[in-house]
């Protein structure tokens, strides 16, 4: 095993987790620390459990941040530069169709993406950043819109920092990563702060055509309090990527021996992004309990991506590459009113709101590819705007020991596309609109108990050139969900969150990005069962525990071909974190993912995996040094697995279906220092 010699030079510093970035002004004194400190009744169980978490569980990469929430599971498979494909709750999201991602109040998910609808790419925050994460499952929240159909995640970066941090990683495959973080300003006497951070990753990658995966992060924060009543942040990021890709290469490629397991068929494949974000935030107290938060955001993207899925189906003599490519500018706000009444036992919360996105899309490109450079054939060449206006109201009322919440949104899209390619057509526009409701019900009989019935109507978008061809009707697939569960505290140290739940969405369809058309599976049924689980016997010792059990199904097919490409069946998660009063830290981590059908009659299973991770470190008063191991008992697995009819060089025209993979990282070992000031 080699590790590069700057891999000893690892400065990573032990932040406690802060509350959300929604309580602008208030102290980032740390609320949760142990388990034995979570109030369940009354409380949101899934906020405190993330805080417990992020405390317990160090983030060490920006997969890391996603693998956060609970229930929710990740993959990569290309080249560390792309989105990760996401599976929650018997979805599989591709890279995020049907979850809402947010990042202090700015979306995310990328509306009409040139690769995928609600394309998420996270590689603009630096983990090291994150303060607190909020989470749900199922489409229950009315301040929640498009794409919250399995779930959403809001991931909040720290308001402040204490000391200056400096960390330097590296290990195998010459992988390097630097961040830095520095106290810019820090004036309690008048509430003022402001820092820098920045991050930059290399790394080869243990594939036979190196990666290359270069990545830059800048990141700026500053906030002011203005009066005894107002408060205003500003910040600022920007992030460039760069990679290459072995991409999926189908079994026979490998069994023949034409290829090994981190071999490539196409060498040419990998991309670039770049993403430059501008968030402020105003917040202000009205009196008689009301108060105000208004938020705005830019964002300046471009994304070019080298694909190759089917190797030479469709052109023989130059292969089957592709380029898609995506430049644009997204400008939003949001704006929420709060009012609270009554008094502690019997109170009411109503919440409304209003908010405008606009995305202004310079160039929608689909194109075959030689070389990256020589254009075979242009797909679809376009520039788009997508407007989204919404509202939402919604109450909280609290009577004794039961909570009823209640709401309603409203959602309405403007879509607009010029096709450079059929310029005869001109302008093409439509319109739509969405109404969801939203009701929940909560119970709590004790200290250390909280029933809960939730339901409510979800959605997510679709891609403008598809809009445009439907004139606006049926592009808005609405999803009807309902959980049943509860929080339980057994006793102060064990905390169990058990559901059932059940999803039906009325037309499962997205556009393909990769074939230039539409991909409609019909309309879908998914129920199952989420377990949760917390233990803390000692201070120093934790133990955590998430399972997912789904049975996702086509509705209208019939039984042996009515299966869910891809969707997950079984998930599970785990680990035992170590924390020693001396300094000593251990964490000892796992990821299961069950045998899914990979085709709708299951004649194709993507393979299951069993991966364990460990985290030893040891931590001084302005030091630290750990080290990581990924794969730690160096299994062979694939991460992400497709069906797909590929074509090599000289097989038959039509070429073979076939699962196609990307294979997992191998035994991975990386050595850490870190050092604040």
């Amino acid at each position: 095993m080699k590790i590069t010699t700057l891999a000893g030079l690892l400065i990573s510093i032990h932040f406690p987790a802060v509350p959300a970035q929604s309580e602008p002004g208030r102290s980032d004194t740390v609320t949760v620390i142990h388990l034995k400190d979570v109030v369940v009744a009354g409380q949101n169980a899934e906020g405190q459990i993330i805080r417990v978490d992020l405390g317990k569980i160090p983030v060490n990469t920006s997969q890391d941040i996603l693998r956060k929430v609970p229930g929710l599971f990740i993959a990569q498979h290309a080249g560390g530069g792309k989105a990760e494909q996401i599976f929650l709750r018997g979805y599989d999201n591709d890279h995020g169709t049907d979850i809402r991602i947010s990042a202090d109040g700015m979306p995310v998910n990328m509306v009409s993406h040139a690769h995928g609808q609600g394309y998420s790419d996270l590689h603009f925050l630096i983990p090291e950043t994150i303060g607190n994460i909020d989470f749900g499952k199922g489409s229950y929240y009315a301040d929640k819109g498009d794409f919250n159909t399995a779930g959403f995640v809001d991931f909040h970066t720290r308001r402040s920092v204490d000391h200056n941090l400096l960390k330097l990683e590296g290990g195998n495959f010459t992988t390097l990563r630097m961040v830095g973080i520095f106290s810019l300003l820090h004036d309690e006497a008048r509430d003022k702060n402001a820092y820098l951070a920045s991050e930059y990753h290399f790394t080869n990658g243990p594939f036979d055509v190196k990666q290359r995966f270069n990545r830059l992060n800048l990141f700026a924060k500053y906030n002011q309090r203005l009066d005894a009543h107002s408060y205003v942040n500003v910040q600022a990021s920007t992030f460039s990527s760069g990679w290459n890709a072995s991409g999926q290469i189908p079994e026979r490629a490998v069994s023949e021996g034409m290829i090994g397991r981190f071999g490539s068929i196409d060498s040419t494949e990998g991309g670039n992004t770049t993403r430059t974000n501008l968030v402020v935030n105003y917040a202000r107290e009205l009196g008689h309990g009301a108060s105000l938060n208004s938020n705005f955001y830019y964002s300046k993207y471009k994304f070019t991506l080298y694909s190759n899925f089917t190797f030479f189906l469709e052109h023989p003599d130059t292969g089957d590459a592709i380029r898609q490519t995506d430049d644009r500018d997204v400008y939003g706000m949001d704006h929420t009113y709060t009012r609270y009444f009554g008094s502690t036992g019997n109170n009411v919360t109503w919440k409304s709101g209003a908010g405008f996105r606009y995305d202004d899309i310079h160039d929608l490109g689909l194109s075959y590819v030689a070389h990256r450079e020589e254009v075979t054939e242009q797909l679809a060449s376009g520039a788009a705007t997508e407007a989204n206006l919404n509202a939402f109201t919604s109450v909280d009322w609290k009577m004794k020991r039961w909570t009823v919440s209640s709401g309603i949104r409203a959602d309405w899209f403007a879509f607009g596309y010029y096709d450079r390619l059929e310029p005869a057509k001109g302008q093409q526009g439509a319109e739509t609109m969405r109404v969801s409701p939203k009701l929940a019900f909560y119970f709590d009989p004790g200290r250390n108990l909280r029933l809960f019935l939730k339901a409510g109507k979800g959605f997510h978008s679709n891609d403008v050139r598809d809009a445009v061809i439907r004139h606006g009707k049926q592009v808005l697939p609405a999803s009807y969900g309902t959980d049943l569960g509860l929080a339980w505290q057994p006793f102060e140290r064990l905390l169990l969150q058990p559901a059932l739940w059940y999803s039906f969405m009325e037309n499962e369809f997205v556009w393909n990005g990769d074939s230039y058309g539409v991909s409609e599976a019909g309309r879908t049924r998914r129920y199952g069962a989420d377990l949760t689980a917390r233990y803390q016997p000692v201070d120093w010792l934790y133990l955590d525990l998430d399972a997912n059990y789904a049975h996702p199904r086509l509705a209208d097919a019939p039984r042996g071909q009515n299966y869910l490409e891809l969707a997950p069946v079984f998930t599970s998660t785990g680990g035992i974190s170590v924390q020693l009063p001396n300094g000593l830290s251990a964490n000892f981590r796992y990821r299961y993912m069950h045998d899914r059908p990979a085709r709708d009659d299951n004649s194709i299973v993507a393979d299951g995996y069993l991966v364990n991770d460990l985290l030893i470190g040891y931590e001084r008063r302005s030091w630290a040094v750990n080290v990581q191991v990924q794969n730690l008992f160096d299994v062979v697995w694939n991460e992400a697995m497709f069906a797909e009819t590929t074509r090599l060089k000289g097989e038959r025209p039509t070429g073979f279906e076939q699962l196609t993979f990307t294979p997992g990282t191998p035994l991975f070992a990386k050595l850490a220092f870190s050092l604040k000031f």
